[in-house]
């Protein structure tokens, strides 16, 4: 039996730039941090017959790769070359469709798994390559390379995507202090709304390709407020991080009328009223969580003001470790 405990993560600035619609033609960046949720996947062969059994929000048993529905397992399985006498299961600490990554951590830490069962060492570096693969080259779904290396190498990392799409990673030299106010200072608070991310992203992918004067010139400075962001935490500056999160998510709204709407801009307007300097929808908007920046003092209000609206927060820490396997027996 295989356990992998792969995290999920948070956006600090830059996403979108890693859309391929984009970034080869300009070369994106994003810096972003793992957090402890987690997806947790179990693979298991089955000992007794030839059958596929993969559970998640429902559970398939199938005798052949080709009829599984669920296609980030069909082809996972196809890529690993397993075809047959396998058990499957996955847990997520958050649902699909908000926002913090959970598909790029679901299929690489069935990679992980899946990997790790035939007995493969592989590098955090190349799972997230090989799920973006999947993902991005196999299903041709309308996403970056963001999510898959940020919850394969964990940390508070910076993305560098040149004119092929080729992604160099590093580390964000944030100090030990620096760290640990951030950790205090952001906060997660769920909707309640589930939303496809390709429904949303359809449409910027669609503008940056046409070259769509606003969609580009938006892009274009979400990625220097990225650049900024990274600067900010190097520097120490956390204040700074908060004001360039409020300009993060001005500019991110101008790139599709799905991001927001008029119940979201209600509650990141009482979330500034009450004491967060800046503030977004995680994932490419829609729906999902809130992640805001909000110093110490105004934390009880932002938290007061959150409840009352019916919105659920959810503590976390940050993830450093990354895609794991857990157990390997």
């Amino acid at each position: 039996m295989i356990v992998t405990r792969t995290p999920l993560r948070i956006p600090l600035g830059g996403g979108g730039t890693d859309l391929p619609s984009y970034s080869s033609k300009y070369g994106g960046f994003v810096i972003s941090a793992a957090i402890d949720k987690y997806t947790f996947i179990t693979v298991n062969r089955r000992k007794l017959d030839r059958l596929i059994r993969a559970s998640y929000s429902k559970t398939e048993i199938v005798d052949s790769v080709d009829k599984l529905q669920h296609p980030l397992i069909r082809e996972a399985l196809r890529f690993t070359g397993l075809d047959g006498g396998i058990e499957i299961t996955s847990i997520g600490d958050i649902p699909g469709g908000s926002g913090a990554g959970s598909s790029a951590s679901f299929t690489v830490g069935l990679l992980h798994a899946l990997h790790a069962l035939k007995r493969e060492q592989v590098s955090q570096w190349r799972l997230a390559e090989e799920a973006c693969r999947i993902e991005l080259d196999v299903l041709k779904e309308p996403v970056g390379k963001h999510d898959q290396f940020i919850t394969a190498i964990g940390g508070i990392a910076c993305l560098d995507i040149d004119r092929t799409n080729h992604v160099s990673t590093f580390p964000a030299a944030v100090s030990e202090d620096a760290l640990e106010g951030l950790d205090q200072s952001l906060l997660l608070f769920y909707t309640g709304v589930v939303r496809k991310t390709g429904d949303v992203l359809q449409a910027q992918n669609q503008a940056a390709n046409e070259s769509h004067p606003r969609v580009l010139d938006a892009l274009h400075r979400i990625k220097e407020i990225g650049w900024e962001i990274k600067g900010a935490l190097e520097r120490g500056e956390l204040r700074r991080f908060g004001e360039l999160m409020d300009a993060h998510w001005e500019v991110k709204k101008q790139l599709s009328g799905q991001v927001s709407g008029s119940q979201f801009d209600h509650w990141y307007d009482l979330a500034k009223a009450s004491g967060a300097l800046g503030g977004k929808l995680m994932g490419a908007g829609g729906g999902g969580f809130f992640v805001f920046y909000c110093e110490n003092g105004a934390k009880p209000r932002l938290r007061e003001a959150m409840a009352r609206e019916g919105l659920m927060e959810l503590r976390f820490h940050f993830d450093f470790e990354g895609s794991k396997v857990m157990v390997n027996f």
